[in-house]
């Protein structure tokens, strides 16, 4: 990659060792761009908070505890259906592939994607891209245990981490989105971001996505609010974020974790609850955020679908469905597609 295309993604590039490297937006373009998204996202009469801001190094560890509670299914379901593909992927693929994963967190399932392409390739390319700095020490941890893997991770947005990517050489890709990260999105700005990643993709690139079904109330809600209290910490833990990144003044203890399942819209939505009329202050953001008792800060929806809505979203993009791939229950698919 040039250094005038360097410059002009605004990254910096970090060497490690000859078989780690990273690359990371200035830290200026962070902050700005998250003072900013906060200022307009919580400025509105129906506040929110992006939910790609969850994740900061607390956030990351809280969710992959999340993923093992006995409530949390998604990651348990997920993992015995990518355990299925260690014979039925290889056919797909051929020793020219790297790995490309968006969202990568402490990249538990990647170990199972890892594991196919050692077998197929010996050499190993991967490239993560995750906004969060976890990146890095998973990143490291994964190098202990692959002798030839080598791995270039992206610290940025899934967005930007894409359009990097795409600038970036030509070799042929296998993309993960893995989890059930696509159902954070609404339906318009989902296709918008298939649309992303088919615009970015080569011919000859194979995109692997994760998406939750629809199921029983109880499961969900379950999933969402569980008994231990975590999720509810996760939630919570945002505050914190802008408490310490854009020296704001939230008492955690003035909010509470909601969550519920919307059944007309197939989703889980999650909120936090202002406990008591209260004014807080986001000085990076220039801000004075005054909440009334119950107002809610809506924090993250997480649709879920039927197999015949995942079919036509995949094929109105312009995806050609390879195969999809369910668990025993039918509570998760995993569905491989190629660029048409």
């Amino acid at each position: 990659m040039s250094n005038t295309l360097q410059k002009n993604l605004d990254y910096k590039k970090y060497v490690i060792d000859d078989r780690l490297r990273y690359f990371k937006p200035h830290a200026s373009k962070i902050e700005k761009t998250f003072a900013e998204e906060i200022f307009f996202s919580l400025n509105r009469c129906c506040k929110f908070i992006h939910p790609k801001f969850f994740y900061d190094k607390k956030g990351s560890d809280l969710f992959e505890k999340i993923c093992t509670l006995p409530e949390y299914y998604p990651t348990k379901t997920e993992i015995e259906i990518l355990k299925q593909l260690q014979d039925e992927l290889p056919p797909y693929l051929d020793k020219t592939f790297r790995v490309v994963e968006l969202g990568s967190g402490a990249s538990v399932k990647t170990r199972i994607i890892l594991d196919i392409f050692t077998k197929l390739c010996g050499h190993v390319e991967y490239f993560p891209i995750d906004i969060s700095e976890i990146l890095t020490e998973s990143s490291e941890n994964l190098l202990k245990d692959y002798e030839h893997l080598h791995i270039t991770g992206i610290i940025d947005t899934y967005e930007g981490g894409l359009e990097f990517l795409k600038n970036y050489d030509d070799k042929k890709n296998l993309i993960l989105f893995l989890g059930s990260s696509f159902g954070n999105f609404s339906p318009m700005d989902g296709h918008e971001f298939l649309q992303k990643i088919n615009s970015t993709m080569k011919p000859g690139d194979l995109f692997l996505i994760g998406l939750d079904l629809v199921k029983d109330k109880q499961i969900l809600e379950s999933a969402y609010d569980d008994s231990q209290g975590v999720t509810a910490e996760f939630n919570l833990n945002i505050l914190s974020r802008i408490n310490d990144e854009l020296d704001a003044d939230f008492n955690l203890n003035n909010f509470s974790h909601h969550s519920l399942y919307n059944e007309s819209d197939q989703r889980i939505e999650m909120y936090l609850k202002s406990l008591v009329n209260q004014s807080v202050v986001i000085s990076k953001s220039n801000l004075l955020l005054n909440l009334k008792k119950d107002e809610l800060i809506h924090t993250e929806y997480s649709h879920k679908y039927r197999l015949s809505q995942i079919r036509k979203l995949l094929d109105d993009v312009g995806f050609e469905i390879k195969h999809t791939w369910l668990d025993d229950k039918n509570h998760f698919s995993l569905t491989l597609v190629s660029k048409i």
